[in-house]
């Protein structure tokens, strides 16, 4: 299949660029489930952006939200990147109401809420679904367009590049092997314009936020084609995923209660009652979210407790019904009234902060390769991100990777003079006789990462981990090769992948610095203050 555009992933920056570049050409989206499976859909919170209201209502500006993301990345971010993009808060609001979007309103303003590492109420959110408000209503508007075709269950194996193909001249992306799920079959997708936008790599660790899809996919793929990996040691743990263990199911395991909660008010409290942020932070309970993770990892290890409470107990009856129906509704599916006593809660993975490098406009070492939202590094997080900055940046990041396609790259179709693409190489088309085993690898990587790669690290814990991890790609390689490929192989083959792209980058940086804190180097060290960059030669 030829395209001028191939997309990988169906989050608010697929499908972002998708509507806009098929104003110039035909888009081919590709998504290894289903379109809504994304973590843009799963997003409680809001979307962070200086309205003009902002300035009039609370006297916040763009500068102001650009020094508590700089605050907030703890000297990592690229400070061009962040004016760069916090600048198009307004651009991209208006451009996301165009596309149907209802953000919730007090008269004629909107209603702006109010999160962690934030100085100012600039968060637009609608009720605490705004992630899905946003995939729904992008999904519905590219279904509409004529030129852009969205192919389900379809997951991308490896990126086509010339280099690969052994032309030395230059490195440039040729398309991607892609498997459809649905006939087990592998096809080849042709374009001179591929853009990752395949989210980030939560399923690395046994407790995360995420859904069952991120598993780092578009920055293995990237890896393994030759691109720049960087700051993956960078994970962000959310303080407050729901912790109930007589509940089953992923669900129970992985839902949110979001930052927005403690931005109206909710309190963090330990096993007896008592408000313990104040002893970390003078924001209390409104730190930035690894100063807050650390501070419960550090009292449920203190005091044996399986986990601390968040209290919104003292809200007018009604609240969290109104102002949070969707963790109210789920919260009693689970047997727990949040207005009658405080939810228990403790961290879990949640964002991807480092990724594939590329630049404000998501291009990446690969001509013609571009990575967009969460997948990339552009240095907007730095050391950890600010909350509600990453729905803004995967908008304003499919807009610009565009712009900079059709300013940089000739616009035509592959030519009959483009060079042959081999069928996709495989090993024995044998189904697994083993898949007990493959599903132990994907626990024990899931594991491994929680046990020793996880909020507070040591060296001799992520040495174990990366030895463990040598071990486990040479198993998952022999599945890949010996057995007929299907969607548990591939994922778990990225999933391996990732998870030592995260230890390496660990391993390298000799200093405790935003969401990486280690007790052998618990101190910030200046001269270690860059970036971590790994690269496959």
């Amino acid at each position: 299949m030829t395209s001028d555009f191939l997309v990988i992933g169906t989050g608010i920056a697929g499908l972002t660029f998708a509507i806009r570049a098929a104003e110039h050409g035909t888009v081919t989206v590709i998504t290894k489930g289903k379109p809504m499976e994304s973590n843009t859909a799963w997003a409680q919170g809001g979307i962070a952006g200086v309205l003009p209201e902002n300035l009039r209502e609370t006297g916040d500006n763009v500068e102001i939200h650009v020094a508590d993301t700089l605050d907030a990345g703890a000297g990592l971010c690229d400070e061009n990147a962040v004016r760069a993009i916090l600048a198009e808060g307004a651009e991209t609001i208006d451009q996301l109401i165009k596309s149907g979007v209802d953000f919730d309103k007090n008269g004629k303003d909107f209603s702006l809420g109010k999160e962690g590492g934030h100085s100012h109420r600039r968060i637009l959110h609608s009720k605490d679904t705004t992630g899905m408000e946003i995939a729904e209503s992008l999904l519905e508007v590219a279904r509409k367009k004529t030129n852009i075709t969205i192919l389900e269950e379809h997951f991308a194996i490896d990126l086509i590049t010339s280099g690969k193909l052994g032309m030395v001249s230059e490195d440039r992306i040729l398309g991607a092997y892609v498997l459809d799920e649905k006939n087990s079959q592998v096809h080849t997708f042709r374009s001179d314009r591929v853009i990752l936008a395949t989210g980030g790599c939560g399923k690395v660790y046994l407790y995360t936020t995420n859904p069952d899809s991120a598993t780092g996919d578009g920055v293995a793929m990237a890896w393994r084609a030759g691109a720049r990996i960087s700051n993956m040691e960078f994970v962000q743990f959310h303080p407050t995923c729901f912790f109930n263990p007589a509940a089953t199911g992923p669900k129970a395991r992985s839902f949110l209660v979001s930052e927005a909660v403690r931005g109206e008010g909710g309190i963090l409290r330990d096993a007896n009652g008592y408000e313990f942020m104040e002893k970390y932070d003078p924001r209390k309970s409104l730190a930035p979210r690894d100063i807050v993770a650390r501070a419960i990892d550090h009292e449920i290890k203190k005091t044996g407790a399986h986990c601390v409470y968040l209290d919104v107990t003292h809200k007018p009856k009604g609240f969290m019904k109104e102002r949070f129906p969707h963790i109210y509704k789920t919260l009693l599916e689970f047997g727990h009234d949040c207005e009658k006593e405080p939810i228990p809660v403790v961290p879990a993975a949640h964002y991807q902060c480092g990724g594939v490098v590329t630049d404000v406009n998501g291009k990446t070492d690969i001509r013609g390769l571009f990575a967009i939202g969460e997948v990339a590094c552009t240095g907007l997080h730095g050391a950890n991100r600010l909350a509600s900055n990453s729905l803004l940046e995967g908008h304003v990041m499919a807009r610009l990777a565009l712009a900079e396609i059709l300013r940089i790259y000739p616009f035509s179709r592959p030519t009959p003079d483009a060079p042959t693409i081999p069928p996709w190489e495989h090993g024995d088309t044998a189904p697994p006789d083993e898949q007990v085993v493959i599903y132990h690898n994907w626990d024990e990587i899931r594991r491994l990462m929680w046990d020793y790669v996880s909020i507070v690290r040591t060296t001799n814990r992520l040495e174990r981990a990366a030895h463990r991890l040598i071990n486990l790609r040479k198993e998952v390689r022999s599945f890949y090769w010996g057995h007929r490929v299907t969607s548990d192989i591939l994922e778990l083959r990225n999933l391996v992948a990732t998870a030592s792209l995260v230890v390496d980058c660990a391993l390298r940086r000799k200093e405790s610095r935003g969401i990486h804190y280690t007790l052998d180097y618990p101190e910030q060290d200046t001269k270690s203050c860059k970036p971590i960059t790994l690269r496959r030669f």
